[in-house]
């Protein structure tokens, strides 16, 4: 049983292992599919909200050098230090995106990408509903999410010595908040990663009476 803030136990372990994480996961091959196809959506001075964008690579830094504009938010201290170092063209904020305010309509996009499921259940679901508020119309976001139910840890995460801590439902959950959030899922794919894998789900908030695009992957 976890005593501890399981939030308290993400932001440790990507501070203790912010270079660890980059050097595996950071090249981002698997994104790049991902963040040409979220191009073809988005306009080109639009703005775009990166939640749980760890050092900013490779995900804010792309979105920024295509001249978005982009705000990263994430719990790691440690990450969002490297973020404002690594991608000086974007703004960084340290902070619980479980709790973290914006006006409604700011955003032509929102990414998360692999941090959702350190969240809590309760606040994933309520989160999705704050995302849609924030969400201009056609506005788009972009998540992976579970693909099957599993709340645990990794005491030696990434062969560490830091404890790892993840949350999540499974992809049909996934899918019932998002259309209760008031967003239109356009696609969804099994994203294989060793014996099992996540859910990267495409939704799009449409204007009334205006259907979305699907995407093309």
């Amino acid at each position: 049983m976890i005593e501890e803030d399981p939030k308290e136990l993400v932001r440790r372990g990507y501070n203790a292992l912010s270079d660890r994480y980059d050097e595996a996961f950071g090249g981002g091959a698997k994104y790049e599919a991902w963040l040409r196809e979220l191009d073809r959506h988005v306009v080109a001075a639009g703005t775009v909200l990166d939640l749980g964008c760890g050092s900013g690579m490779p995900v804010a830094r792309t979105l920024a050098n295509s001249g978005r504009r982009v705000i990263g938010v994430d719990i790691s201290d440690v990450q969002i230090e490297k973020a404002r170092a690594l991608v000086p063209a974007a703004e960084f904020i340290c902070a619980d995106a479980a709790t973290i305010h914006f006006e409604p309509g700011s955003f032509d996009a929102v990414v998360c990408l692999y941090a959702l499921i350190h969240m809590p259940l309760d606040e994933q679901s309520l989160l999705l509903t704050r995302i849609a508020e924030w969400l201009r119309p056609n506005g788009w976001f972009v998540a992976t999410t579970g693909h099957d139910s599993w709340t645990g840890i990794d005491p030696n995460w990434l062969g560490g010595d830091a404890t790892m801590w993840w949350s999540q439902a499974d992809a049909a959950t996934y899918r019932s908040w998002l259309t209760q959030a008031g967003l239109t899922v356009v696609g969804e794919e099994f994203v294989p990663e060793g014996t099992s894998g996540h859910t990267l789900f495409w939704t799009v908030k449409e204007p009334h009476g205006t259907p979305p695009s699907a995407v093309t992957m």
